[in-house]
This record gives structure tokens, C-alpha cells and sequence, in this order.
């Protein structure tokens, strides 16, 4: 949480020094921000659950046999973590929503685009510091001896935590050096998600927690991540079409 918290306030001071550079209506991006953080938690809490899918199945089978308090206590901590995807695609979605509804630029999107692997890399310290999300077994790495999750204690694990974290703090500067040169404008959450899903597909190889789901040899965010990569190919193709097309009339 103190990870989660300081990945805020420093994402956050970013967030309103950058709006600077560029013409945002700031009452606008107040509700942006309060919508998303919103999403961020319903969405990453919807996809938690969703892992346990096999557990809720269960749960429900069997919830003639137990009363409505038994059934709540068993049912709702399914819930109770979060899935970073979940948050982020709930996250994405609203903004979008949010600024055709406002009829926004796209250009907000660029700024959200910028702090997100910054929060993402200050959450990935807290996975390392908390043990979970942890790394297959490795001649290199650390030993948890105190992680509430039991199957992480007592051998040496592959920081895959640390290793994410370093990841999207260079692609924080790479897209802040984008935003800043004014480089792919409008584009720039584009170009985070072609980055972090090839790099989230190949860093699942390395990851021991599979309790997330495994599904016909692929975790769920390996899965996710190929559909992000698709929609986004598929995103800038229909773009390039709409824009020759406007051109030639």
C-alpha cells in the first residue's frame, strides 16, 4: 500500500506538471482522473475474480447448501484483490468514453499515457516488497521468508517484480521524452500498448503464481496482452484508412 501510495503522489505531481505543456482544460481532467481512478479499482477487483472463476463456479453449486452469510464470506473474497489489467483496460475504456462524450483531444490521452508505467513501476516495487506476483525458482534472486502468499517462502525466486518495475520506468522516460519533443502526438498510448504487452507476454514465462489461470499453455495476461496487441494493430490500420481516405476526398 505505501508503494501504491507514493506511486500516486509522484505519478500524480508528474501528471499536473506536464498538463502544463500542452492546452488542457483542467476541470476536464479533474473528472478524468476521479473516473479513472474508479475504474482503475472496479475493474482490476471484476478481473481478480474472474481468475477464480473456477472457485466462484464451485461456490455457486454449492451455495444450496449454505446459508447467505456462509455463501458472502466464501464469495466475496474472490473479489478481493486486483488484476493490473483489469484496472487498466476498465481505466482506458472510461477515458475514452469520457472524452468522445466531452469531445476531447487526443491529446489527454497522451498525458495519461505517460504517468501510467510510472504508477505501474512504483506498484511492481510493492509485489516485490509484499512477495507476491513472484518469479520461478532461480540460482539468482531473493528468498521470502514472510509472504502471505505460503507457496512463495523458501526458495530463491527470480525478481520478475524488480525486473518489471525497471522496464516501465525506461518506458515512462522514453514516453515522456515523446510527450515533451511532441513525437507521436495522439498516439502516444499507442505506443504503450504495443510496448508493455510484448514485454508483460515474454515476462509471464518467468512468473510462478499460477493461480492467476493458465489456459491451453498461456497465462490470463498472456492472453490479454495478445488481445491488446491485436486491437491496437487493428486500431492504427482503421486509423491510416480514415486518414488516406480523407486525403483522397
Amino acid at each position: 500500500m505505501l508503494c501504491a501510495f507514493a506511486g500516486i503522489v509522484v505519478a500524480g505531481g508528474v501528471f499536473f506538471r506536464l498538463k502544463r505543456l500542452r492546452d488542457y482544460d483542467l476541470e476536464q481532467l479533474l473528472y478524468l482522473l476521479l473516473f479513472s481512478m474508479i475504474a482503475i479499482v472496479v475493474g482490476g477487483s471484476l478481473l481478480y475474480g474472474l481468475t477464480n472463476v473456477r472457485v466462484m463456479l464451485l461456490l455457486i453449486r454449492a451455495a444450496d447448501r449454505m446459508s447467505a452469510g456462509e455463501f458472502l464470506r466464501n464469495f466475496l473474497p474472490l473479489f478481493g484483490g486486483s488484476v493490473y489489467y483489469g484496472g487498466l483496460l476498465s481505466m482506458l475504456l472510461t477515458i475514452r468514453l469520457y472524452r468522445r462524450k466531452k469531445n476531447l483531444g487526443r491529446h489527454y490521452e497522451d498525458l495519461f499515457a505517460v504517468v501510467i508505467p510510472l504508477f505501474h513501476a512504483f506498484g511492481r516495487l510493492g509485489c516485490f516488497l509484499s512477495g507476491c506476483c513472484y518469479g520461478i525458482e532461480s540460482k539468482f534472486g531473493f528468498v521470502y521468508r514472510y509472504s502471505a502468499i505460503a507457496s512463495a517462502n523458501g526458495v530463491r525466486r527470480l525478481p520478475v517484480q524488480l525486473m518489471e518495475a525497471g522496464f516501465n520506468l525506461l518506458l515512462f522516460f522514453v514516453l515522456l521524452r515523446l510527450f515533451c519533443k511532441k513525437r507521436q502526438e495522439g498516439r502516444l498510448l499507442s505506443v504503450y500498448l504495443f510496448a508493455y504487452p510484448v514485454f508483460r507476454f515474454f515476462i509471464e514465462f518467468f512468473r510462478a503464481d499460477v493461480y492467476r489461470g493458465i489456459w491451453w499453455g498461456l497465462s490470463t495476461s498472456q492472453w490479454i496482452s495478445l488481445a491488446i496487441l491485436l486491437c491496437n494493430v487493428l486500431a492504427r490500420i482503421c486509423r491510416k484508412r480514415r486518414i488516406h481516405e480523407m486525403r483522397k476526398g
